[in-house]
């Protein structure tokens, strides 16, 4: 049966570099419908909406990055299983990840919109901003299945190394987010709720695209009799991937809470320039972020596959691409950080552009460490070890959490060095703990047949 181009075979770096650049694009336009989001509030509505808008920024990657974690995590299985070329076990790692999906966005969901008043209280909101981020926030929580949606489909079409399909859906989406948000905020005055339900509403035809070609794309992904039923042992494999790796995102996300609690204080001035900056910053670095889902499908097809001799090939050639770029986009963020803070700052609010460019140049200088956290994280994840690439994430907390209280002492330059501090941190776990999942792995599969890896 003929199935989509696999990572197992030819050179690590052409195949990181086909696999990854329609992931690039798919990063790039998120990202992009988030900037526009965030210069459409800014420039329109002004600095309070748009620092309104930011102070949830951690709170937002709080619980939407457990989501996209959990997903990836459901993803590892299977990526394992179409290296092995084990459709059978593939199809029941599919299944069951769509009824683990169904059951978390419940439970999530019913959840955070509940405590949504008490988490921001506890975040020390501005008051002067509190009910715009309370709006802006609810909407997107109330959007989560959108998330589960997409993610979790997208992911399961990256296991099978498709990586343009996620793409497509999601340059459609960015265009028809843009044009909401127009029709929302200017047409509409729906204020920043606009802007909030513009993106969900991006995201779940996103999430419907990917799920279409689920559904009608792969032959091997047609479910036979039994395949759809919930298996404790399958289940069992996904939790364990699954939940560490959600956990991952959420523990980084209690440091980056911790941090946006301390700025929060500074006052609305502070906020706002942070909220610019960190968009910049994300869109700047969505290059680390295909490489991370390149490796973790990469790894988890060449575990899956018992080619050993890949992983450290794999491993050099993305950092090698990570290091080239991130002296690049230093030099850019230095020649052009004042013009990028001007699009999501009005004319009343341009006194802020030297905050923005501090506390984005000091993040740009570090964007190498950050390039190896995404790296070697994903590989780990992608070799099945996903709970020790959680304790990366707890390093990172502990980074952010430890600068986060100097901010209250030495004030906003402690802010900017909080991320890099992280970075650090967590590479010099994530680097020896990689060789050492290596070693493992050759120990115990080295000479078996192929079977489901649940390290």
């Amino acid at each position: 049966m003929k199935v989509t181009r696999d990572l197992t075979d030819g050179k690590p770096m052409k195949l990181i570099l086909d696999f990854g650049i329609p992931l690039l694009f798919g990063f790039l336009f998120q990202q992009f419908y988030n900037l526009a989001d965030t210069a459409i509030v800014g420039r329109i509505l002004g600095s309070d909406a748009l620092a309104a808008v930011g102070s949830t920024g951690s709170l937002n990657f709080l619980v939407i990055g457990f989501v996209m974690g959990i997903c990836n995590g459901f993803a590892i299985p299977i990526s394992q299983m179409f290296g092995a070329a084990d459709y059978k076990q593939l199809r029941k790692y599919v299944s069951g990840s769509l009824w683990l999906c169904i059951i978390f966005t419940i439970v999530i969901t019913s959840s955070v919109l509940i405590f949504c008043v008490d988490i921001l209280r506890a975040t020390s909101t501005p008051e002067d901003i509190f009910d715009r981020a309370y709006i802006y926030i609810f909407t997107i929580f109330a959007g989560i299945p959108a998330y589960f949606l997409y993610n979790m489909t997208a992911a399961i079409l990256r296991s099978l190394s498709d990586s343009k399909t996620p793409v497509v859906w999601l340059v459609i989406a960015s265009i028809i987010n843009i044009v909401l948000d127009v029709v929302f905020i200017l047409a509409f005055k729906m204020d920043v709720f606009g802007a909030a339900l513009a993106t969900v509403i991006a995201q779940f035809i996103s999430g419907f695209g990917c799920l279409y070609k689920v559904c009608r794309g792969f032959p091997i992904l047609v479910m036979n009799k039994g395949d759809m039923k919930l298996s404790a042992r399958h289940t069992g494999t996904l939790l364990a991937m699954g939940i560490p790796m959600g956990l991952q995102y959420s523990i980084t996300a209690i440091g980056s809470v911790v941090l946006q609690t301390a700025v929060n204080q500074l006052g609305t001035m502070y906020v706002t320039a942070v909220t610019a900056a960190n968009k910049i910053s994300m869109f700047m670095c969505c290059p680390f972020d295909a490489m991370g889902s390149t490796m973790a499908t990469y790894m988890g097809q060449n575990v899956g596959a018992r080619k050993w001799e890949r992983l450290n090939s794999g491993i050099f050639a993305c950092s090698l691409l990570g290091l080239i770029y991130a002296v690049g986009s230093l030099l850019v963020i230095l020649l052009t950080g004042n013009y990028m803070a001007m699009i999501f700052l009005d004319e009343k609010s341009l006194d802020l552009i030297p905050l923005v460019r501090q506390f984005l140049t000091t993040l740009a200088a570090f964007y190498f460490p950050l390039a190896l956290v995404n790296i070697v994280r994903f590989s780990i994840q992608g070799m099945g070890f996903s709970p020790t690439a959680t304790f990366a994430g707890v390093l990172e907390m502990v980074g952010r959490g430890v600068t986060a209280y100097f901010v209250s002492v030495i004030g906003f330059n402690a802010a900017c060095f909080a991320s890099p501090a992280a970075w650090i941190l967590a590479d010099l776990f994530l680097i020896p703990a990689y060789f050492l999942c290596r070693k493992r792995l050759l120990k115990k599969y080295g000479n078996e047949p192929t079977q489901p890896i649940n390290a």
